[in-house]
């Protein structure tokens, strides 16, 4: 599947709202899970049943003909992982950057992978050479193979103020926690997804990705944001997972003013929600949420 991307920017343009994100996808994709025969042991029962998995693929990253990442991820919505993914890894600055993606899926090997290749602008390859590190990507790591600290990049710039955290709803996490399951299917069906949802300001759900990996679904979500050329500004983030500090630096590349999750966060993910004056909020229930102050 290729697709040669025109001049997309991050540039804060809003969507329409309940408009899809998904319509450029190839309906020809992996489903994102797979069947299996299992043996179900409840006390002295023992059934004989079919199960679904979740699917986790090697999928590679190669940039104008160089490979530089292989990530483990649910084969669906591969071109939207990989321009998420060449943002929030500061790769290419804005969606213009990329001019063509090719994503080819090879379901017939001993172990099926994925291929996504893209191009992009010299002067972002250019960097990318000068910075390339072997990354071997797993969904429990989202800095696996960086040689240095100073790698890590830990001082992002402060995401813009747009008056939308005094927009927001006093329900919005709420309805938001509320809402979430709805959209996560695959979850549902497998329990070994994570989930990312592009909230509005009074909590409604507008899109929703799922994946093996909680930075992965991340990626997409930001990749089709991008895309659709969606105001970053405008809404927030809400995760199925926990709070680690690359989510929260991915979400602050494309200057997203929150973050919240159903799970606890990591000291470094508070530290550097401080240092973006992103809102970070965790423990996110119907019921109430945690707060740490750092917007």
């Amino acid at each position: 599947m290729r697709r040669a991307l025109g001049p997309v920017h991050a540039d804060k343009r809003p969507t329409q709202e309940g408009a899809t994100l998904n319509d450029s996808l190839d309906p020809a994709e992996q489903p994102g899970f797979v069947e299996q025969k299992v043996h179900r042991h409840r006390g002295a029962a023992v059934d004989a049943i079919v199960d679904s998995i979740g699917q986790e693929w090697p999928v590679a990253l190669v940039f104008n003909g160089i490979s530089h990442a292989v990530m483990m991820c649910t084969p669906r919505e591969l071109e939207a992982f990989a321009v998420g993914f060449a943002i929030s890894e500061g790769i290419v600055e804005r969606g213009s950057d990329i001019h063509d993606i090719e994503v080819a899926l090879h379901c017939d090997a001993a172990i099926p992978y994925a291929r996504v290749e893209l191009t992009v602008v010299q002067q972002a390859f250019a960097a990318l050479k000068d910075k390339r590190r072997a990354l071997a990507g797993r969904t429990g790591c989202g800095v696996c193979g960086i040689e240095s600290i100073d790698a890590l990049d830990l001082a992002p710039q402060r995401v813009p103020d747009t008056g939308f955290l005094g927009r927001l709803a006093p329900d919005a996490l709420a309805r938001a926690a509320r809402e979430l399951p709805a959209h996560q299917a695959l979850t549902q069906r497998t329990g070994g997804l994570h989930a990312a949802a592009w909230c509005t300001a009074d909590g409604a759900i507008l899109h929703a990705f799922e994946d093996v990996g909680r930075h992965n679904a991340l990626d997409k979500l930001i990749g089709q944001l991008v895309l659709a050329r969606a105001d970053t500004t405008n809404g927030f983030v809400f995760l199925s997972s926990r709070a680690s500090y690359e989510l929260v630096r991915k979400s602050a590349r494309v200057d997203i003013p929150m973050v919240a999750t159903i799970s606890a966060p990591s000291s470094l993910a508070i530290a550097i929600a401080r240092e973006a004056g992103i809102r970070l909020v965790s423990f996110c229930r119907e019921a109430g949420y945690v707060d740490y102050g750092t917007a």
